[in-house]
């Protein structure tokens, strides 16, 4: 025998040691059964299959029944051999290892576990779910808020596994999941004996700003605060209470969300039937203010029949103001029904139609033709709004001013606050306007006056200009004589032969009443003067000069003088 065989190596031992397990399928951190040897004092000998017998506590198998000689029990191999030589086993880790065989099974099939809360911890609560504890959050405990967890502690109940982490040992479950699917369930059921249009008995649940939630025995439904009541209801707790019982109609059930909507306004008779023969155009009711947007009032006519005062009806005279400063909630007004259209649940209503119109009682007063005093509240380009009354304003146009004067000018002597006096030339009622002049207070300079096309009238000349010359006409308006219109004689048509101060005769060839504009010339007064004097002392073909004509004129008027 060699020295090798005689002093076998440390490696050898190894070899052999492992070799004695070879077969046996053995591997640390695994569940392996055991035979159960004997039981002494606070230990059980097992038989793994091993080269040396393991020892369990007794206390590990808890409250398992004290396993006999010849049990076949599951223990979990932590070790296969420690320092003295034993297999190092445990009963708790095996158990906790089915477990979690077998919460894992349950897991994949999204069956619940059975589990017990045992703890209090930071989020949560700690679940025992048969040797594996699992995290409970705070939020998964009901379907809503709880304050005493109290009697839910160590009362067996299922838990639905929401997530497993074996490697971390970490496990979530949900108590509030699995009274989810059973409640489901029986809503689901309910739902499946309740139709549209039913009438059922229920509990007020809850109140919020938008309805109540009414339990018709095991499940809600909605009871809108638009469906409470056919008149208008700002908060549902006018109508019902919390614990009250009260009779509704079921108005629409969801299949797809099991959703119910109720309605109490529907056993109700509807106020809108008839309503137009009720509330006929032209007649005028009592409401009460109910509500107040930007673009009118509802006024409450009866409980559940509502119109709206729109903003243009409110008031005569007050225009692109908020209604919030004509009407206020809960004030009682006189209104006239203006529209009914009971398709679409709706009425017209006026507020100012139940007042005088201020234009009707202004002409009344102050006919066309009656002169009053105003203060000037606004100037325009195109006039100035003179106010006549507490809310009514009249417009003087800008060519009611003056007679003399364009109305660019005239409307320069105006400031806004001065008090003007003014006649009434027109009120139109239905377009709700005044028409005022300043000028018509006095006469027209011009009616009756010698300024006529085809008159002869004698000016004074007011300005010389390169284009002609301005001339005063004795009304005071004033007018411009062209520079072709200077004379007949191409040589006279020279301004600068007149001078301001000068009195020169011409001829009205144009004049336009309205515009106040007077044209005038003195070339056509030349050319009928020498019409006139050929007519009477010669013809147009005797050779005869205009000069000889005037001369042999004027010789006469002499001789007609001396006799």
């Amino acid at each position: 025998m060699s020295a090798e065989t005689m002093n076998p190596s440390t490696d050898d031992f190894a070899s052999m040691f492992e070799s004695s397990f070879a077969g046996s399928n053995m591997q640390e951190g695994r569940v392996v059964p055991a035979t159960v040897i004997s039981v002494e004092n606070d230990a059980v000998i097992v038989d793994v299959g091993l080269k040396t017998e393991g020892r369990v506590p007794l206390r590990e198998f808890g409250q398992d029944a004290t396993p006999g000689a010849g049990d076949i029990v599951e223990v979990y191999l932590e070790r296969i051999e420690n320092a003295l030589g034993e297999a190092v086993l445990s009963r708790d880790k095996a158990r906790r290892e089915e477990a979690w065989t077998r919460l894992e099974k349950l897991h994949e099939k999204e069956e619940p576990a059975e589990g017990a809360i045992v703890g209090r911890v930071k989020g949560g609560f700690t679940v025992d779910l048969g040797g594996v504890n699992a995290f409970l959050p705070g939020s998964q405990v009901d379907i809503r808020p709880i304050k005493d967890v109290g009697p839910l502690m160590g009362v067996a109940q299922p838990f639905a596994i929401l997530k497993m982490d074996r490697p971390r040992g970490n496990i979530v479950v949900s108590r509030r999941a699995v009274l989810e699917e059973s409640r489901a369930e029986q809503r689901a059921e309910i739902v499946g004996e309740l139709a549209e249009g039913d009438v059922r008995e229920g509990v007020v649940k809850n109140i919020t700003d938008y309805g109540a939630f009414v339990d018709l025995g095991g499940i809600d439904g909605l009871l809108h605060v638009t469906d409470m009541s056919w008149k208008r209801i700002s908060h549902p707790s006018q109508v019902v209470n919390v614990g009250e019982t009260v009779k509704v109609q079921i108005i629409k059930i969801n299949p797809d969300t099991q959703r119910i909507s109720l309605g109490m306004k529907q056993l109700m008779s509807d106020p809108w039937d008839g309503v137009e023969a009720k509330y006929p155009l032209g007649a005028r009711y009592t409401g009460r203010i109910t509500n107040i947007t930007d673009y009118g009032a509802f006024v409450e006519l009866e409980d559940g029949v509502e119109g709206l005062i729109h903003v243009s009806e409110m008031s005569w005279t007050k225009k692109n103001v908020h209604p919030g400063k004509i009407v206020s909630t809960s004030q009682e007004v006189d209104v006239m029904v203006l529209d009914v259209d009971a398709d679409k649940r709706r009425i017209s209503l006026g507020l100012k139609q139940c007042m005088d119109n201020p234009w009707d009682a202004f002409l009344v007063d102050h006919p066309v033709g009656s002169e009053l005093e105003g203060e000037v509240r606004g100037i325009t380009e195109f006039g100035m709004f003179v106010g006549i009354g507490p809310d009514l304003d009249g417009m003087v146009h800008i060519n009611d001013i003056d007679w003399n004067r364009q109305g660019e000018e005239a409307i320069e002597d105006y400031n806004k606050g001065d008090t003007v006096k003014v006649k009434v030339l027109e009120v139109d009622v239905e377009k709700e306007r005044i028409s005022l002049g300043i000028k018509q207070l006095g006469d027209d300079p011009m009616a009756g006056g010698d300024v006529r096309k085809g008159s002869t009238l004698t000016v004074t000349v007011t300005e010389v200009a390169s284009g002609g010359i301005e001339v005063e006409l004795p009304e005071g308006l004033k007018a411009f004589i062209r520079r072709s219109d200077l004379s007949r004689d191409r040589s006279e048509q020279r301004p600068e032969r007149f001078a301001v101060g000068d009195t020169i005769d011409a001829k009205v060839t144009n004049f336009d009443r309205n515009s106040r504009r007077v044209t005038l010339s003195i070339k056509a007064l030349e050319i009928e003067e020498e019409k006139e004097a050929v007519a009477q002392y010669g013809s147009a073909d005797s050779g005869a000069s205009l000069g000889d004509i005037l001369g042999a004129a004027l010789k006469g008027d002499e001789e007609e003088g001396k006799e």
